[in-house]
């Protein structure tokens, strides 16, 4: 939401590890949108999917999911995944995945406050370095992301196994 003076900012949100009781309302976040081509749905019977797959992720001590509410309500969410490679002398990397505002939120300071909570999270994990990526279709989210210090550096491939 947009004022005459510039973004309105939301300053009553908390970030928090998600938890089971939250997982309806990301499956609805990714659901409604339309840019990422992930298939998302809130289809009953694609639960059991977004459930393993959340199970999976919180038993894993690499990997951390989470939500960023105001007033009790789900307005975003992000995943964060540790990396250690050989490169860099065995260095460690941030991965920042699935960063999503809720679309009636957007432009309230609540995808900027989620991103700077993960670049916190991979300096107190000893990270050297930060990723994300993003859609190629996503050119205000690039320039988010540039806003907040990120620079293009990799050209990305994928293959689609399923």
């Amino acid at each position: 939401m947009q004022s005459s003076r510039g973004p309105v900012v939301t300053t009553d949100i908390t970030i928090r590890e998600a938890g089971r009781g939250d997982l309806a309302e990301i499956i609805a976040l990714f659901a409604s949108d339309t840019v990422g081509g992930h298939g998302d749905t809130t289809a009953a019977e694609a639960f059991s999917d977004y459930a393993a797959a959340f199970e999976q992720i919180a038993a894993s001590p690499l990997q951390t999911l989470y939500v960023a509410t105001c007033e009790g309500e789900v307005v975003g969410t992000f995943q964060i995944a540790l990396l250690t490679s050989l490169p860099g002398r065995g260095s460690s990397s941030l991965l920042l995945e699935a960063v999503q505002t809720r679309e009636d939120m957007r432009g309230r300071g609540i995808g900027e406050r989620m991103v700077k909570w993960a670049i916190e999270q991979a300096r107190a994990r000893g990270a050297a370095k930060l990723y994300l990526t993003s859609n190629m279709t996503r050119v205000r989210a690039h320039r988010f992301y540039e806003r907040l210090g990120f620079e293009r550096s990799h050209f990305g491939f994928r293959m689609p196994l399923k």
